[in-house]
């Protein structure tokens, strides 16, 4: 049988994020994978830097090179994934080349040689930003099947507010702001496509077959505006680095530029997703935890001014 390495970042999450459901999935992993290997015709390579699903380079029985991706069956974001990769249909994105969510298990194009957007930060920061918009031009497509709305995320702020309040680590008024604001946007958008909802520099791959192509969507629909702003925190928005923030105006001049989008709706954009993003993390933060604020809040309070009043 193909044993896994499960690291400690993947039991972690994987454990963090569905409690005992991810406990029997870890146990089963090895037996999953052996399983679809099998099944598929698969030869298992290395696995990739893990987080929360079981990532891991794969050769076919023809010789194709491919990526097999094993996720908790059960409320994994692999549900939404799956009808985004087939919405987008290799344009922009890695082809689905084969999937069974009930073993929570996809087979992906592998997008080679694979370098990763963000080694091109911070020195050819200017550069990224044009390979990002180029790629989200390709991937804004109109919506053709039932996907989450993004609407629906606005529901985080209340639920932050609800919780925590003042009490939190967040500014009480920022949260409040910005779930009012992402209504607004959201209402007001003047075109809906498919999104893919976590557009980051580690999500855009070197290949061949186009240029870049975007990995790990998440499969939304809704302002093509939200695309632009998970790359004004990323990328590591664990790290408070001053220098890669001083890099947000001039990606947000850049990317409505490029995209012939309005610049005060990529701000505010790109406010709303900061504050969302650490709203997130605070999902499971109790008084006197460590703070889970990120390079988010930094850029979400630097956008802040040049919002409307």
């Amino acid at each position: 049988m193909i044993e896994p390495v499960i690291t400690a970042a993947l039991r972690r999450n994987v454990v963090g994020a569905w409690g005992a459901d991810g406990e029997r999935w870890l146990a089963d992993l090895p037996r999953v994978l052996a399983g679809i290997a099998d099944d598929w015709g698969l030869a298992v390579g290395p696995a990739y830097d893990l987080s929360y699903h079981y990532v891991a380079a794969v050769t076919c029985d023809d010789g194709t090179p491919a990526v097999l991706k094993l996720g908790v069956p059960s409320g994994s974001s692999l549900a939404e994934e799956t009808p985004a990769l087939r919405a987008f249909a290799g344009r922009g994105a890695v082809r689905l080349l084969r999937d069974d969510l009930t073993r929570g298990a996809l087979l992906l194009e592998r997008a080679e040689p694979g370098e990763r957007l963000r080694d091109l930060v911070p020195a050819r920061d200017t550069e990224a930003m044009s390979v990002a918009a180029a790629v989200m031009r390709r991937l804004a497509i109109p919506p053709d099947r039932a996907l989450p709305e993004l609407v629906n995320q606005a529901d985080a702020f209340d639920e932050y507010l609800a919780r925590l309040g003042e009490n939190g680590p967040l500014p009480a008024d920022l949260v409040e702001r910005a779930g009012g604001l992402m209504r607004e946007l959201c209402a007001s958008a003047p075109d809906r496509v498919v999104l893919h909802g976590d557009l980051h520099h580690d999500n855009i791959l070197r290949a061949t077959r186009e240029p870049w192509l975007a990995i790990d969507p998440h499969g939304l629909v809704g302002d093509p505006g939200y695309e632009t702003t998970s790359l004004l925190f990323n990328p590591d928005p664990a790290d408070r680095d001053e220098t890669l923030t001083a890099l947000v105006p001039a990606r947000v001049e850049q990317l409505a530029d490029e995209l012939d989008m309005p610049l005060d709706r990529v701000v505010a954009w790109g406010f709303v997703k900061a504050v969302l993003s650490d709203v997130w993390s605070a999902e499971e933060w109790t008084p006197g935890a460590p703070s889970p604020v990120s390079r988010a809040l930094d850029v979400a309070r630097l956008l802040a001014p040049r919002l409307p009043a």
